[in-house]
This record gives structure tokens, sequence and C-alpha cells, in this order.
């Protein structure tokens, strides 16, 4: 496949652009395939293209109900960091912010990767005494996040309101330099690009409806609305339908799917620099390329597979972001809508190797899956491949869940779960 560089952008103007390759096809199923991962969002199309970059499985399968970055991928706020709290979460999170950096140059795809800055609000002494206990476990393991004052954190986002008559007064801030946004899709489509020029088949349009087992139990493909496509390994990667797809093969997760909200304004010129979020408030704001106010919610409290969520969910996020921002109070809203996450009790996710042989879970990514993209990918990539949890990933097994060692990471989430 060509490579993108600004001499093509001028050759393929001089030729009226016709000489541009589709990025990727979507060919018909073949009979059997060395690895099928279920699911074409980023974690599954992150984890085809390192099973063939960096394990040289290329005889692979992405299958996706719909259409690419149709799910989750593409209905989030696009925010970034590494900010959490315990290790298992910082060492995913931080081998995920390390590849986001490079990430443009190792898909040869403008993924828009921006570091603008992520700065959460301290409104109480509550808020302050946990965002003191992140930033130091932050830094003693060589991730960076710092403390503001109000003062301070006025200067890195003028739009913000700290006087003392506010609502929600501020003592405080947190900040992680580093963090910062993407394009979602792009990040979709750079992964099913790179994926795609590697060999591996991407295939839209086709629900899975069952998951095939041997006499010794072991997985031996799936049942398609497009027929039966055999498999020795099989990866779930399907966000907010992780439980559906495993119960096919008669496996629990610990999941609960909740919509999650979001929505734009209308575009305004360069406002707001940074992402700001607020853990008692549940809202957090920053402003896109296109110049829309990207604004997200918290989790809406019922069980659902919805993907509007509840209006009063709405009401209540900007409510509190007019009071944060009061000069965004006459600024008109274009467009809502929600994302399925799936939620596991510690609110960590789960990568692992299922009780059934050649069946691997990647889940539970709750409001941080589309920060942990590429890290996820790849680490769900070395499971599959090596049969063997990746150690950045070693805490996140199933297993946790019987033994107690939970990673209870409710208050690092940042949103309302």
């Amino acid at each position: 496949m060509k490579k993108y560089s600004a001499f093509a952008v001028v050759r393929e103007a001089l030729r009226g652009h016709k000489g541009w390759e589709k990025q990727w096809v979507s060919p018909e199923p073949k009979k059997a395939y060395d690895v099928i991962i279920v699911g074409g969002g980023g974690h599954g199309l992150g984890a085809a293209y390192y099973l063939a970059k960096e394990h040289g499985i290329t005889n692979v399968a992405v299958i996706e109900k719909g259409w690419l970055g149709g799910g989750n991928t593409g209905r989030n706020t696009t925010i970034i960091r590494s900010n959490y709290l315990y290790e298992e979460s910082m060492d995913i999170y931080e081998h995920s912010l390390k590849l986001w950096e490079n990430l443009s140059q190792d898909l040869n795809y403008n993924v828009m990767y921006s570091p603008r800055g992520v700065m959460m609000l301290s409104h109480n002494t509550h808020d302050k005494q946990s965002f003191t206990r992140h930033i130091n476990a932050n830094r003693l393991y060589g991730i960076d996040n710092e403390w503001l004052t109000p003062e301070q954190a006025k200067a890195y986002c003028p739009p913000l309101d700290i006087s003392a008559t506010a609502r929600y007064p501020l003592n405080g801030a947190a900040l992680q330099r580093r963090g910062g946004t993407a394009r979602h899709d792009a990040v979709a489509w750079g992964y099913a690009r790179a994926a795609h020029d590697r060999g591996v088949h991407i295939i839209q349009n086709c629900q899975v409806t069952g998951i095939a087992r041997g006499p010794d139990g072991a997985v031996t493909g799936v049942e398609t609305t497009r027929g039966f496509i055999g498999a020795k390994k099989i990866g779930v990667s399907a966000s907010g339908h992780n439980t559906q797809i495993m119960a096919m093969a008669d496996v629990r997760v610990p999941l609960v799917s909740n919509p999650l909200q979001a929505l734009v304004s209308e575009p305004l010129k360069p406002i707001f620099p940074c992402v700001v979020m607020s853990n008692t408030v549940h809202a957090y704001i920053s402003q896109s390329d296109k110049g829309e106010l990207v604004i997200g919610a918290g989790t809406d409290q019922y069980v659902s597979y919805s993907q509007t969520g509840g209006i009063q969910i709405i009401e209540h996020t900007l409510d509190a972001i007019c009071e944060l921002f009061p000069i965004f109070r006459r600024v008109k809203m274009m467009r809502q809508w929600g994302g399925i996450t799936d939620n596991t009790p510690d609110r960590s996710a789960i990568q692992s190797k299922t009780p059934v042989p050649g069946l691997y879970v990647n889940c539970g990514w709750g409001t941080g899956g589309f920060k942990a993209t590429p890290g996820s990918a790849n680490l769900f990539a070395h499971l599959i491949a090596r049969n063997e949890p990746h150690r950045l990933a070693a805490g996140l097994t199933l297993d946790r869940f019987r033994t107690g060692r939970l990673i209870d990471e409710a208050a690092a989430a940042a949103v309302a779960h």
C-alpha cells in the first residue's frame, strides 16, 4: 500500500486525486483463520495489527456486526491520560500513552493526537486528598502529574470560573500535561488500513451468532450471519456486548452494560486549550479541531444496551458546565449520543484467557476504553499469540474476582459509576 506523505498529496493533486487506493477492502470470509477477533473497534483492529506486526500471525480476521468504529470507538470524548492510581492501571495506561505519542508515525496515518493536557478539578477537601494521593503515586511511578492552585488552573484554562461565589468553588486541580485527545474514527481507520496492509481480513456486516466448540471443549470457530468461519483462537473485544458474546461459549464475566452520554456544541473559535474534568459534578469538556465543545457526562444509573441515554443526565451535565464555565451559557448544543460501556465491579479492565481453550476476552474498560486503545490492543495481541498475559497486564485476569485481588479504580475513572 502506498505511503501517505506530503509528496503523495502533491502527486495526487496533479492527478485529480484519482490514484488513491482503498484504505482497506472487505473480502468474503475464508473457511478458516488462525485467529478471529470479534469486534471491529480500535481494540479489535489494533489487536489484529499487532498480531501481524509483532507476532507474525497474519491469517487473521476481524469480524464486525456493523461498520468499523460504529461502536464505542466512534462514541466517546477522545480523552487520553494515564494518571490512574494502582500499578496495574498505571502500567497499561502509561504503556498506551507512550504508544499514542508515536501512533501516527507507526500507522502512517494521522490520528490527530494532541497532548494539550488533562486537568482534573478539586472542589473540596476530599477531592484534594484524593488527587494528592494520585499525584504522589503517579510521580513515584515515573508518570507526570502535578498539583495546581486555583490561580494556576485559571492561567492554564482561562475560561474556568474560580470566583469564591461559584457554585462549585475550586481549591486546586491535578494536571497531567502529556494527556490530551485524538481523533476517534481516524484511530479505527488507521489500524484498519495498517492491518489490511499486513494481510488481515476485515469483515464488516457480519454478526456472530454462536461460538462452536470441539469435543475437547476448545473453540473451533464462530457461527455468523454469513456462515460458519473456523478458527483455532478467538479474541472477543466487543465492548458493551461482551457478555452476550461470551455467553455463547457458556462463559460468565462480571460485567454490566450502562449507557454513557456525550454531546457537542456549535463550532466556536479556539477558546478552550485543554481537557477539563470534574469528578464531583461528573462533567468534562474539551474543544475539537472543528471548534465544537465536546462535553461528557457520567454513566446512566440503569443497565441498558441503549445508545441514547436519559435526558436528565444531559441536563445535569450542562448545568455543571455552565456553572464551571459561565461564558458558555448561551452556546447552542448540536447533537447528543451515547455509547454502551461494559463495567466491572472494581472499575478496572479484564484481559484474560477464559476457561474455554482458545477463547480470550478483552473487556471491562468502562469509561477508559478509548485512552487504552493502543496499549490494550498491543497487550491483547500478546495474550492471544503466546497464550499468556504480558507482564503489564498480568493483574487484569478474570482470576482476580476469585482471589479478591481487585483493582478499585472508581475514583480515578473521573465519571460517575
